[in-house]
């Protein structure tokens, strides 16, 4: 049960400081943090890894700048909403309450270390936030509240560079990312879920891995196996609802439609889902309160997926990116 203050949140009389437009933010123990300005109606608690109002589809192949921006209500073409500092694909994506961010990638030949900031409510673009602790493509993200964290990877163009780094950056502050420990094995192509405590990472290549790993926000150690998926893949996305983690599309030999889902709390073998409404991978994932959502994907697809976190049933179209990419990272506000 939610309480503010040691009380129900249902049985609140005094709720004089909410303006309508705010949202509640919980800890681990249901205890209110903090108020959250977001837009957003009515009185709704909303963890901090999902979004209540858009997504963003940031970068992608063949070095694309762009950053993409979506309505969670509204099936419509996505509008541009800024560029990245460097038109890179391949990066991984974190979300805070304010501002998204697009971590390392590969812009043509190099691979990047940048860590890209990008404000939610501004269409300004983005600017440099710090670094990650080397130089990596095909990596994820996971957010806590105060943090961003980056898992996999691979450090160069080459699948034996794959690696276990997770990296940890501060939302708050511009500075260089710390190491925050490692995966439970080497992969890339990787999938990133965030529930409040803790960050998993799931699917990938190593060659194509079944594999989810759970790693705690609070310490730095080596993640631990938290199941598996029911299908081995590379090149998936993630979202995150506030109890389970949900793995979509990739790819096996071939591109495939499946959607996992994963229960947080427990480790146990993900359940078939339902399906994207186009099979494919290289896919960006955004998560808001109901809702998860794909975008973009090989052969420069241009499609939002839309699926139900509370039924199992074949995603519908959600209208469409402003230009067709892979291997983009997607945020949510």
């Amino acid at each position: 049960m939610r309480k503010i203050n040691g009380v129900p949140v249902e049985a609140h009389t005094d709720l004089s400081n909410l303006t309508g437009g705010e949202v509640l933010k919980w800890d681990s123990t249901n205890t209110l943090m903090a108020w959250e300005d977001q837009d957003s109606t009515g009185f709704v608690p909303v963890p901090h890894y999902q979004g209540s109002n858009s997504g963003f589809t940031a970068g992608g192949e063949s070095a694309i700048d762009t950053i993409d921006r979506f309505d969670f209500s509204s099936n419509t073409t996505a509008t541009d909403w800024g560029n990245l500092t460097v038109s890179r694909g391949k990066t991984a994506g974190n979300s805070s309450s304010t501002d998204g961010f697009a971590s390392g990638g590969r812009a043509g030949s190099p691979l990047s270390s940048v860590i890209d900031k990008f404000s939610f409510t501004s269409s300004s673009g983005a600017t440099d936030h710090g670094d990650l602790s080397g130089i990596r493509m095909d990596l994820t993200g996971q957010s806590s509240s105060t943090d961003g964290y980056i898992s996999g990877g691979r450090t160069t163009t080459e699948s034996s560079s794959a690696t276990t780094t997770i990296d940890k950056f501060a939302f708050s502050s511009n500075t260089t990312a710390s190491g925050h420990g490692d995966l439970s094995l080497a992969r890339f192509s990787v999938a990133g879920q965030s529930s409040t405590d803790n960050g998993f990472t799931s699917g990938g290549a190593t060659p194509n891995t079944d594999t989810i790993d759970k790693f705690a926000y609070s310490s730095n150690t080596t993640a631990s196996d938290h199941g598996n998926l029911s299908v081995a893949r590379q090149g998936v996305a993630g979202q995150s609802s506030a109890d389970y983690g949900f793995t979509s599309g990739g790819e096996t030999s071939t591109a495939v439609n499946t959607i996992d889902k994963f229960a947080f709390s427990s480790n146990t073998t993900a359940s078939d889902h339902g399906d994207l409404s186009v099979a494919r991978y290289a896919i960006a994932g955004q998560s808001s309160t109901d809702n998860g959502f794909t975008s973009g994907g090989n052969g420069s697809k241009t499609v939002i997926d839309k699926f139900s976190y509370s039924s199992n049933t074949t995603a519908t179209d959600h209208g469409d990116l402003s230009q067709g990419r892979a291997t983009a990272s997607g945020t949510q506000y």
